[in-house]
């Protein structure tokens, strides 16, 4: 194998994700999971879960990440990249400390973590290095020997991330009746988080004012719409909404919600809106129905014509964007000199999370970073 695909140090690729039901008897249970701690009732998770039930239970993040798995493996099979891949989730089966016994017992002693989280917060980076360590010291308390960790950087601005939703949005205006395409508006939709969540996302020099989180969707949201105009000759009009909300009423969160903006949309007389939701990798839940059962049922109420654009999901480019940036990891841990990958204002991330980044209101270990307990 030539330098060019040599992973090493790293031994293994594992698949970081957040699981979900994979029938109606796992709503709940898998709600539990993902509330522990909270004391939300069982009667309140039923009620939670119903968008659930509306699709028999099953959520599509389980079969979005095989799928996955499936690209990955055979783009590092076709490129010659020797490099086994693991699953692990947060929430569900495979569970992450499962899937980590499992990879000791396989002999992995460096592993690289792909996180399917595009973009820094606690809840889709350092909440995932939080459960990185609980399930290290479950090991540690089993007298079983511990694997180092690493985790690829984030991967918002690398092209192979980027160019599906450009073709996705492209598609999404040609889906469009051609008498309200030219007009059309943009609304670049991800995951709603309480304000001070995002104030303090990323390392602590870009705190406040939404944070690494904003900052980095505004980022990408301005390549999309630069990418699209360069296209297609239109400068769509574009605007970064949040959606799935899921909080106390009285604690701030990011707005406007897109079912709000499609209302505002509407009022000014915009013909059309096309909702590209750059926030996740996979067309999962929170993609199936708040966009594409809640704010497809505003836009009707309203009669405003709306096109939702795809996810990357298991497209070719991702996977081999995923490939390189292994690739770039391993060089980086040899001591290669390397050119990072990264489109836009901002450059490429860091590869360890620094002390200070996406803080938790209440400290716990978490691995994979500069404050790691698991050096």
């Amino acid at each position: 194998m030539s330098d060019a695909l040599d992973a090493t140090p790293y031994d293994a690729l594992l698949l970081l994700s957040f699981g979900g039901p994979e029938g109606p008897d796992d709503v709940v249970p898998f709600l539990e999971n993902v509330t522990r701690g909270r004391g939300i009732p069982t009667e309140r998770l039923k009620e939670v879960g119903q968008h659930y039930f509306l699709f028999g239970g099953v959520s599509p993040i389980n079969d979005q990440n095989r799928a996955l798995l499936d690209a990955l493996r055979k783009d590092f099979a076709e490129h010659g990249l020797d490099l086994p891949i693991y699953w692990g989730n947060r929430n569900w089966a495979p569970y992450l400390t499962d899937t980590l016994r499992e990879m000791v017992a396989d002999g992995r002693r460096r592993v690289l973590v792909l996180a399917t989280s595009a973009y820094a917060s606690y809840s889709g980076c350092r909440q995932y290095r939080e459960n990185l360590a609980d399930s290290l010291a479950a090991l540690e308390a089993e007298g079983l020997e511990l694997p180092k960790i690493d985790k690829l950087r984030h991967y918002f601005n690398h092209p192979g991330f980027l160019d599906p939703m450009i073709d996705g949005v492209l598609q999404s205006l040609a889906d469009l009746p051609e008498d309200v395409r030219a007009g059309a508006h943009i609304a670049f939709t991800t995951h709603s988080i309480p304000t001070a969540s995002a104030d303090t996302s990323g390392p602590v020099e870009t705190h406040g004012e939404g944070g690494a989180y904003v900052e980095e969707h505004l980022d990408v949201a301005q390549l999309i719409a630069d990418a699209v105009r360069e296209r297609t000759g239109i400068d769509h009009p574009w605007r970064l909404v949040y959606q799935s909300r899921s909080g106390a009423p009285h604690i701030p969160w990011l707005e406007p919600d897109i079912c709000d903006h499609l209302e505002e949309l509407h009022g000014a007389g915009v013909p059309a809106v096309v909702m590209a939701p750059i926030g996740f990798v996979s067309d999962h839940m929170e993609v199936l129905y708040d966009l594409d059962t809640e704010a497809r049922a505003k836009a009707e109420e309203l009669g405003l014509p709306v096109r939702r654009s795809a996810t990357v999901g298991d497209d070719p480019r991702f996977a081999a964007a995923i490939r390189e940036l292994v690739l770039e990891r391993a060089a980086v841990e040899n001591g290669r000199e390397v050119t990072p990958c990264a489109l836009g204002a901002l450059g490429a991330s860091h590869n360890l999370c620094p002390v200070g980044c996406c803080p938790a209101r209440a400290l716990r270990p978490a691995a994979a970073g500069a404050d790691s307990p698991y050096a």
